[in-house]
């Protein structure tokens, strides 16, 4: 089946996987900045249209679950959204964290394009960052920015959350990266 309304998210239907993943982030148990390999399966599901007024919307559901090396719990996972306005080029993803952070990152894209940036910023009424009363005042994220390519079979990223920290003088750069495969069409 071909998914041309969605866009360049198109090429992200289905299941993924990758173990080349690295996490590189404040460790609150060291109290430093420390790798963390990871392996990941994520799940793209289609839907749409979405009318959302003149805007017309296309989007992938998705989940995400990160578990370090030899674990059987996830240590991260994440649900949410990826759109496609075809109207205005626009590709947004929409998601949270259960750590209690919202993300809405966004970018302009061509249809065909296959590789981009997202990006959302702390105070942005339209790509913006929330977070809870906690993480607002000991961890406040102020800047995501993530590189995003689909490739035939192939999906990498590498983002970069910003955070303002307690426990540093310096502005802490969370960094994670993966290449995955597609294993699945079905999500």
């Amino acid at each position: 089946m071909a998914y041309e309304e969605w866009g360049p998210l198109g090429g992200l239907v289905g299941t993924w996987e990758g173990d080349q993943g690295l996490d590189v982030s404040f460790h609150n148990d060291k109290g430093k900045i420390a790798e963390t390999p990871y392996r990941e399966k994520t799940t793209f599901k289609p839907f749409g249209p979405v009318d959302n007024g003149k805007q017309i919307l296309y989007g992938l559901d998705y989940r995400t679950a990160a578990w370090k090396e030899g674990e059987q719990n996830p240590f991260h996972t994440e649900v949410g959204y990826w759109l496609w306005d075809a109207s205005n080029n626009q590709v947004m993803r929409c998601f949270m964290v259960p750590r209690g952070s919202t993300i809405i990152a966004g970018a302009s894209v061509e249809p065909g394009s296959t590789s981009f940036v997202l990006e959302a910023d702390l105070g942005s009424t339209t790509y913006g960052i929330l977070s809870n009363k906690y993480l607002d005042e000991f961890a406040r994220t102020t800047r995501y920015d993530a590189t995003i390519t689909i490739d035939d079979g192939i999906f990498r990223y590498d983002e970069t959350t910003t955070v303002e920290h307690s426990k540093s003088a310096d502005l802490i750069l969370h960094t994670d990266r993966n290449t995955l495969r597609r294993i699945s069409l079905e999500a």
